[in-house]
């Protein structure tokens, strides 16, 4: 019986950081299920077009992807998304593949990284193992991208876990919005912010959002109201223990 993963992610026109994050995602997907061809989707058409523009490269849509497998005979396909949150784009996802129930005898899409509480509590150890080890005068600030969807609530809820931490999880487009998170590091007496991206990729948002110097960046921001501040622009998917949470989720669905 043929069988097939499809790693899915929003994508980013950034190849060094595509490279360190989505690539490194797929290769340790594709260790853990070395008997699986391993193909590659983005969910963002604009980010697509720019690649195709900028580097000649044709990413496909989990629509093109399914299509192609079809064609192949695939009999089980098994999709995991890179994105964080169930949110619009995990939905176009899901949106995608129910056109496809009946070209398969199996076809299942596995969930995102924040699903469960069990998630939510594996994300947060990593982060305070990567980012909480600080002076008591010092606390990160997670950069999230936040969505108007309904799953914003994910951002909030983790870092309402995380309160009686150094770390904080703040949204460039939602809520908890930076604002909230500078009074409350205030109240703590904190004094200098480090800030990294908790999103798969350190891309757009966290090399001009978070880490630029420009009018309404995070660092800028935290630099006018007199912290000591430090950007990391190291994506989530960077670090082998995020890969493994996508790889178990996997494994739930496969075996």
């Amino acid at each position: 019986m043929s069988k097939a993963i499809v790693v899915v992610s929003f994508g980013t026109t950034y190849p060094e950081t595509r490279r360190k994050t989505i690539e490194a995602c797929e290769q340790a997907i594709q260790q853990r299920f070395s008997d699986y061809p391993v193909y590659r989707a983005f969910t963002s058409n604009v980010v697509r077009r720019r690649i195709k523009q900028q580097e000649g490269l044709d990413i496909p849509t989990v629509r093109a992807v399914l299509e192609q497998l079809a064609e192949q005979g695939t009999e089980e396909v098994y999709l995991q998304p890179l994105h964080v949150i169930l949110g619009s784009e995990y939905e176009k996802i899901l949106a995608q593949a129910s056109d496809f129930q009946d070209a398969f005898k199996k076809l299942v899409v596995s969930k995102p990284l924040l699903h469960s509480q069990e998630d939510y509590e594996a994300v947060g150890s990593i982060l305070l193992d990567r980012y909480g080890q600080l002076p008591s005068d010092a606390a990160t600030v997670l950069m999230g991208h936040g969505s108007q969807h309904y799953a914003f609530t994910a951002y909030a809820a983790l870092d309402h876990m995380m309160r009686a931490s150094p770390v904080y999880v703040g949204c460039v487009e939602s809520y908890p919005p930076v604002e909230l998170i500078e009074q409350a590091l205030r109240e703590r007496g904190i004094r200098e912010v480090h800030l990294a991206p908790f999103m798969l990729v350190a891309g757009d948002h966290a090399t001009n959002d978070m880490s630029s110097d420009e009018e309404g960046s995070w660092y800028r921001f935290f630099k006018e109201q007199g912290y000591e501040v430090n950007a990391h622009l190291i994506g989530l998917g960077e670090y082998p223990e995020i890969q493994q949470l996508y790889i178990q989720h996997l494994e739930e669905i496969i075996e």
